[in-house]
């Protein structure tokens, strides 16, 4: 392991192939339950409403479970400040370890919450808890990976290592989704209806020693000691970085939340796909950009992110209604799989070069907390309440196909925000 020597005299090693391989795995997998962890409940929205929020009418107990769904946003600020701080302060990965215990607390919680059959309002109460803590939680392990996996990489391939840290989250998803199929096609619907709904949430538990015993182990990232070893102790106040962070993950967050969350509840509902094939759907589409996202984060380090994440976004805008409404208009498995996974592909145009940017937009001491709450704060108010806000779209419009106004709206403005971006895939790591 060679050294570099600072201005200070002090010297700081340079991580060697295996120390970097080490941080990568432990990101990886720890991310990936994670999120595994907080976006099982979407998949099994309509079941838990009809558990949670029983009613006469199906869209009411529908907007509520997806209400409850969001409310898990709220605490997303919070935790993001409160675990960036943790982890400018006393390192990234006594973050990351202490994030997962949080959510795996409150994903088996879910699982063993009685249904308001049992316990009355004391369940959805419960539910409602247990999302607060996983909101909490999901916050401060994006911005803490992301910081993690991006000041590891070597300077030519911060796009490619953030992307692995965003792969993963989609790996989460990609895991939930499976899991919620297999259980789906394995029980009849009534033993689903029944019991069957807990057990991905249980399972979430059962996960958590994997991650915790490769997060423990791993060293602190390289970019940290060195900023620990410097005399300065300020790192500014960068509200525009902060802005432009969140410019760009308003179509990030909309995006990720509609077509990989809400889609198995709207192919149901609107397209009368059975539960099992549209978890399937939604599992391939998630397959191929967890397989894309490293792909586009690799290209952002030789071309520069802000071709991608506008393509990403323009993307979006051109294609959301035009797919949908074809959607709508021919129901089927197949089209069902084609719109979602070139949904996919577009998003993970923006995923991979995306945790890079950020991360290049703000300075090691400081990095965790500004651009974990920025990106936080805009994802609480636009991507966490993204499911229950095209639910009520759909109810005041009467109109299935809209929300591809929301993703057309959002992604018009982050294609805007995305034009005022310096390009950092070639500058120093500040």
């Amino acid at each position: 392991m060679s050294e570099a020597i600072l201005s200070s005299g002090q010297t700081i090693s340079r991580p060697s192939t295996s120390k970097r391989r080490d941080a990568v795995l432990a990101g990886i997998i720890g991310t990936v339950v994670e999120w595994y962890d907080y976006a099982v409940y979407g998949y099994l929205a309509t079941i838990l409403a009809k558990q949670f929020f029983p009613s006469e009418n199906e869209n009411t107990a529908l907007l509520a479970a997806f209400a409850t769904f969001g409310v898990g946003f709220l605490a997303r600020p919070l935790g993001a400040a409160s675990f960036g701080w943790m982890g400018d302060k006393f390192g990234r990965r006594a973050a990351l370890i202490a994030t997962l215990f949080l959510m795996a607390f409150s994903t088996v919680g879910i699982g063993l919450i009685p249904t308001a059959a049992t316990i009355g309002i004391a369940a959805p109460i419960l539910l409602v808890i247990c999302r607060l803590v996983q909101g909490f939680s999901a916050a401060g392990e994006w911005g803490s990976a992301a910081a993690f996996m991006v000041e590891w990489a070597p300077p030519n391939r911060r796009g490619l290592f953030g992307a692995f840290q965003q792969s993963c989250t989609g790996g989460g998803l990609l895991l939930g989704s499976g899991v919620a199929a297999l259980v789906s096609t394995m029980l009849a619907p009534e033993q689903m209806n029944d019991w069957g709904w807990r057990i991905p949430f249980i399972l979430g538990g059962i996960l958590l020693p994997v991650g915790i015993y490769t997060r423990r182990y791993v060293d602190e990232t390289p970019a940290f000691q060195e900023a620990e070893s410097k005399a300065e102790t300020t790192t500014g106040k960068p509200w525009g970085a902060a802005l432009q962070v969140f410019g760009v993950a308003i179509h990030w967050g909309v995006a990720f939340y509609v077509m990989l969350v809400y889609m198995p509840t709207f192919s149901q509902k609107y397209l009368h796909v059975p539960r099992d094939v549209s978890l399937w759907s939604t599992t391939i589409a998630i397959a191929v950009m967890v397989v894309a996202i490293p792909l586009f984060g690799l290209l952002s380090d030789r071309i520069g992110r802000k071709p991608l994440l506008l393509a990403s976004a323009i993307g979006y805008l051109v294609l959301g209604y035009p797919l949908f409404h074809l959607l709508l208009a021919s129901p089927s498995a197949g089209l069902l799989i084609a719109a979602q996974t070139a949904f996919a592909l577009m998003l993970a145009a923006c995923s991979g070069p995306a945790p890079a940017t950020i991360c290049e937009l703000f300075a090691t001491k400081g990095r965790a907390t500004w651009m974990s709450t920025a990106y936080s704060v805009c994802v609480a108010i636009f991507g966490g309440c993204a499911p229950f806000i095209v639910t009520w779209l759909i109810d005041v419009t009467g109109k299935p196909a809209a929300p591809s106004f929301y993703l057309v709206a959002c992604a018009a403005v982050s294609a805007l925000t995305i034009f005022t971006l310096k390009e950092t895939a070639h500058s120093k790591l500040a």
